[in-house]
This record gives structure tokens, sequence and C-alpha cells, in this order.
């Protein structure tokens, strides 16, 4: 056989390797898209974008005051009969019967001794009791400036304090100084709060909220957003269940809601869940929230 027809046989063999090749390939290719074109579509949680309120807020600590107290020092030889402390009393109830006098509730409270530190000086002959009126309590707090443009009178105010932490407690912003503190550089505010069952204590470190710019915004899950950088992405859902990643702009958060500034309109549908199973330009199983 000469030089050139083995050549030729060669190429020719070659060649029908390749065809070979890529006949099995194909063939391969066909049975595994019949196989998964059968697979059901993968059911994914959707939701309809609507309106929700939401509210900026400010956080910051304070300590309860009673809103009226009064002091007296009693001499321990003129008192007649033991007093009752940590009692209820109504205006004009003698709170301290003295061999001179008796000393009567200018209003209702609650009798309780002071607490004595080193720089208060006190005869061991005599003591101090306070009638302290704790029905309503005010917190004295700072505001970043940053905020004190936001924060007016008359501004809702959540409360919680340590001894019932799962309760909130409803307040306002009774008043706000007239200027910033240069120094602090903060506006003083007073926060007032109804405690007509006497549930907190005076003297206790509260956590308030303060709420401002109430509005109604566009709302979606927190559970449905993708962050990439500095980005924020959903997943559209058209009417024939094909998804369409889309870039928005998020506000602020609301208790598992995230307030929607851009890139979606009223009524449209996105992935609610299960963001990990759906594809860009996929098909779904819708399943509503």
């Amino acid at each position: 056989m000469k030089r050139s027809t083995k050549i030729t046989t060669i190429i020719i063999i070659f060649f029908l390797i390749i065809a070979g090749v890529i006949v099995a390939r194909t063939m391969i290719g066909m049975h595994f898209q019949k196989k998964f074109s059968k697979r059901p579509l993968p059911g994914i949680i959707v939701t309809v974008v609507n309106e929700k309120i939401f509210q900026n807020k400010v956080e910051t600590f304070g300590t309860a005051v009673p809103i009226r107290t009064k002091s007296y020092n009693i001499e321990k030889y003129e008192i007649v009969s033991p007093i009752q402390f940590n009692q209820k009393v109504n205006k004009g109830d003698v709170i301290a019967k003295l061999k001179t006098r008796n000393i009567v509730a200018p209003f209702d409270g609650v009798i309780g001794k002071r607490n004595f530190s080193d720089d208060i000086k006190v005869s061991e002959s005599s003591i101090i009791i306070n009638l302290e009126d704790a029905s309503v309590l005010y917190v004295d707090v700072d505001i970043p400036e940053i905020y004190a443009p936001f924060v007016n009178d008359g501004l809702p105010v959540d409360i919680k304090f340590s001894g019932n932490k799962d309760k909130i407690y409803s307040g306002t912003v009774d008043s706000t100084a007239s200027r910033i503190n240069t120094e602090k550089r903060s506006l003083a505010a007073r926060i007032k709060l109804d405690n007509s069952n006497l549930e907190i204590l005076p003297g206790a470190l509260l956590e308030l909220t303060i709420k401002y710019n109430k509005r109604d915004s566009l709302s979606i899950p927190d559970t449905s957003v993708l962050l990439e950088g500095n980005k924020v992405y959903i997943y559209k859902v058209n009417k024939e269940n094909i998804t369409k990643k889309a870039e928005i702009k998020i506000g602020t958060r609301n208790e598992g809601y995230l307030e929607v500034v851009s890139g979606l309109i009223e009524g449209e549908t996105i992935v609610a869940e299960g963001l990990k199973k759906v594809r860009p330009n996929g098909k779904i199983k819708p399943i509503k929230k």
C-alpha cells in the first residue's frame, strides 16, 4: 500500500471517530434533556407587592422619674406609731403620726424611705421619708443632634424595662429643648409615660424607641432580597411564571419587611422565599404566601 493511501485511511478513521463521539454526545444530551424536562417545576413561595406602614426610629435609654415627690425630715422621738412604708396612700391620708403634729399626704402616692449616700449628712436620731406619685413617669433623654430636626412634641415612644421585657409600654415626647447642647451635641427631650398601674418603679432604667416620619410605602419580605455588594436584587414573576432578576432600592426595615424606594410597583408578584431554587428566566410553580 502506498504511503499516501495509508495517510488517507488514517485521516478517514480519525474523522469517523470524531463523528462517532459527536453523535454519541448528542444522543446522550438529548436523553438527559428529555429526562430532566419531565421533572416537575420547583414550588416557590411568592407574594404580591403592597403597602405597609413604615417609620424611622431613634433608640435611647433613660431613668424613670415620678411626676411628683415630697420629702419629710422627721425626728424619730416624735413618731407615735410605725410608718407604713411602701404603702399606697390617698391625698388627705395621714402618713406619719407625730407627737406635735400629723403629716398629711398632699397628693396620692406611695410612702418610701430615702436611701442615703455618703455625701448626705443625716442625724442618727432622724429619718427622711418620701411620698412619690409614680402614676405618671418622666424620662429625660439626650437625642443625638442628627435626629433633632425630626423629634417633636407628641411623637409616640415604645418603652421597655428589664422587669417585664415582653411588654411594650406606650409613651409620648412631652417636651424638647429649644436649642442644641453644644457640649454633648444633643437635644434634651422629656418622655411622658402613663404608669397608673404602678408596674414600673421610679429609678428603673428604660429602653426607649422614639418613632417619627410615619408613612405608607411599598413593602416586601426581607427574605425576598439578594445582596450582591452594594446592590439589592429580587426576582419578579410574570404571568407565565417566568422569573426575572431586577435591581431595587430599599429604605428602612420594619418587623420582617423592607421598605421599597424604587424598582417595584404595587401589585407585582415577586419570589418571597427559596431564592436558592430560582434561576433567572426560569419557570416556577408559584405558591402564594
